[in-house]
């Protein structure tokens, strides 16, 4: 029996010359930063998919497999707020200018929330995330952006307890009255949030090389709390003090918010001018080192 012998077919070499292939079009290319100062931020809003994906698993995954779940963004600044006014108000007696301790106590409370929640979320980036830097490739400014959006969604939950503390104090007394710095309000938040990002990318940045600023984290933001006119008014610091407290850049943020609710207070707009200089600055400065740590960071991490 004959054994049938099939040949495959040889491949065509082709002849054509090399000058007529076209040059590959990719969506994507992938290279290494060649400047300090490029910042690729264009790749932000392509990735703004993602964006909202992490937006969306910080929000689910914080209060996950917990019986009360979201009632802890309100259950935790009212329980604070109590504490304050027992320890400040009750006990040590400090001055609220006039406002009722509970309103007082939690309006700060509510914005120191979102500042101190953003800075250490965001300080963890590279920490906390380098499973996911160390396999695909997304802008990782990403990441401590979703921090802020979704620290944002928090703040306005607790916001709207605020406003309705606020509009039961607006019927019943008349010790507060809203201003015309309530006008400020979205410069408020908007310089808030880029404290916090901006701070916190430094520290992120840090924390990669030198583990101490993991430590410094923790008790830094307790002790800068009270630096901050959270639990006390301006107006009580005695004047050789007061120059180091304005000099912190949350501060006018934090009188302007309440001068905006009760009309009390000792807002001036050049101190928010200040805040804003020290928000770009540390955007600025944040951005740099963060691009720059983003090069080496997983031989170090």
């Amino acid at each position: 029996m004959e054994e049938a012998i099939i040949e495959a077919p040889k491949s065509k070499q082709s002849t054509e010359p090399l000058e007529n292939y076209t040059e590959e079009q990719w969506d994507i290319e992938i290279s290494p930063k060649s400047s300090l100062f490029d910042f690729h931020l264009k790749e932000l809003w392509r990735y703004r998919d993602l964006l909202v994906m992490f937006i969306k698993r910080d929000i689910v995954t914080t209060y996950k497999q917990t019986v009360l779940g979201p009632l802890w963004f309100v259950i935790q600044p009212i329980l604070t707020t109590l504490t304050y006014i027992v320890i400040f108000g009750k006990i040590a007696g400090i001055s609220t200018d006039g406002v009722p301790p509970l309103l007082f106590y939690l309006s700060g409370i509510t914005l120191w929330n979102y500042f101190s929640g953003t800075f250490t979320a965001t300080s963890n980036t590279f920490k906390e995330n380098e499973n996911i830097f160390g396999k695909v490739y997304f802008p990782r400014l990403i990441v401590p952006i979703s921090k802020v959006v979704s620290g944002l969604i928090k703040f306005g939950i607790q916001l709207v307890l605020l406003v309705g503390v606020y509009v039961y104090y607006l019927i019943n007394s008349e010790a507060i009255a809203p201003s015309y710095v309530l006008l400020y309000f979205p410069a408020f938040i908007l310089v808030m949030s880029g404290l916090g990002l901006g701070a916190g990318i430094i520290f992120s940045a840090l924390t990669t090389k030198y583990r101490d600023f993991t430590f410094l984290i923790t008790f830094g933001i307790q002790l800068l709390m009270y630096a901050t006119p959270v639990i006390y008014p301006v107006s009580i610091i005695p004047e050789k003090y007061k120059a180091f407290i304005l000099a912190n850049p949350i501060t006018p943020i934090m009188e302007g918010f309440r001068t905006a609710l009760f009309g009390v207070g000792s807002f001036d707009s050049m101190h928010l001018l200040y805040a804003a200089c020290c928000t770009l600055f540390l955007l600025f400065f944040g951005i740099l080192i963060f691009n720059r740590t983003e090069k080496t960071f997983m031989d170090t991490v």
